[in-house]
């Protein structure tokens, strides 16, 4: 065994530590990238996708069906209001910076869904090649990893609560990965709230997918489904139900936070200058375009919801609280569902 995989083999046994945070661990990984090549980079991804699913799941052990259905219907329509936007502002900003529409679908979904889940299922789908493929996953795994410092930052600084950060990783940051290393670092309450959202909004692959056969005209390929959600429900019933599951659920979810650090990483070690090169400059502002997009529309909505409620009287007499963003985002449903499938219907037809 050489040096390099010494190193390599050392730096990921580390992050297993419960000193190295999320953070930590993916700019280990990122420091790695930098300084000497990937020993194991085919094994590397495969491994990434698979601890990442595994530590998703052994985060549900440690939460409530309870608080994760109120977290859900709290995140539902904030979810499908940001996608059609983020789907209908990436497919004309890719047109203006002249990306094909390959490219343009996958940086969009990534950003608008999952990050690499929305990616890796979405290009079969799409008949994407390697190169298209590459540069979609290269522009989401760098706005993850700087997301991954920024937003507790911003958090802190702009004093958000626990549910307001957590909504707000769900909604603005790519990956799961990601979402979940973030929440993490600011707190369980925000960790809680960003999985479960996060976990809901990634089963929007499944409609996107179907869409996407109809748009690029592949009704033969197979749709992926994230099946491991479903585990994820699994465990948190478990744990909610099941006492002798909920009395050692803590370290379930300890092994599945630091399969999480090792998760990220992997990412980070993954990411080199090189990488940066290949991406290009066009799906780059593409990519970190859609993500200011949704990170500030998003954090705006947040705050509104703190500070303006929308007061209404219901039908018995007593006053209830209409979140704003109700009033904010639903008349941009129909205006973006429409103008995407016209758009995508026409295009379809001249390719």
């Amino acid at each position: 065994m050489n040096i390099r995989k010494l190193i390599f083999l050392a730096a990921a046994a580390l992050t297993l530590s419960p000193y190295i945070t999320a953070p930590l661990a993916l700019l280990l990984g990122l420091v790695l990238a930098q300084t000497m090549e990937h020993p194991y980079p085919q094994s590397s991804q495969k491994a990434t996708h698979l601890l990442l699913k595994l530590s998703v799941i052994g985060l549900g052990f440690g939460m409530n069906i309870y608080s994760a259905i109120t977290a859900g219907k709290e995140g539902l329509l904030f979810t499908v209001g940001s996608i059609l936007v983020v789907l209908t502002t990436g497919y004309f900003i890719g047109r203006k910076l002249k990306i094909d529409l390959k490219t343009t679908s996958l940086i969009s979904a990534g950003t608008a869904i999952c990050g690499g889940s929305a990616i890796a299922a979405l290009s079969p789908v799409m008949k994407a090649n390697q190169q298209q493929i590459s540069v979609a996953l290269g522009t989401v795994f760098m706005l993850n990893s700087a997301a991954l410092f920024l937003f507790p930052a911003v958090g802190h600084w702009l004093h958000l609560s626990q549910n307001q950060f957590g909504l707000w990783c769900a909604i603005s940051i790519h990956d799961t990965s990601s979402v979940v290393g973030a929440a993490s670092k600011y707190g369980e309450q925000a960790l809680q709230v960003a999985t479960t959202v996060k976990l809901a909004r990634a089963l929007w692959i499944i409609p996107v997918s179907f869409a996407a056969t109809y748009v690029f005209k592949t009704n033969k390929v197979k749709v992926q489904i994230p099946y491991f959600i479903a585990l994820f429900v699994l465990a948190i019933l478990a744990n909610t139900y099941i006492p002798f599951i909920s009395h050692y659920s803590h370290y379930l979810v300890g092994l599945a936070k630091s399969g999480l650090s090792l998760t990220l990483f992997l990412i980070g070690s993954g990411l080199s200058f090189k990488t940066l090169k290949e991406v290009g400059s066009s799906p780059l502002v593409l990519g970190t375009t859609l993500w200011v997009l949704i990170s500030a529309l998003s954090l705006y909505i947040i705050l509104v919801l703190q500070i303006f409620p929308v007061i209404l009287l219901s039908d018995n007499g007593r006053y209830k609280c209409i979140p704003p963003i109700i009033m904010i985002i639903v008349p941009l449903l129909p205006v973006s569902l429409v103008t995407q499938v016209i758009f995508n219907i026409k295009n379809s037809k001249t390719t």
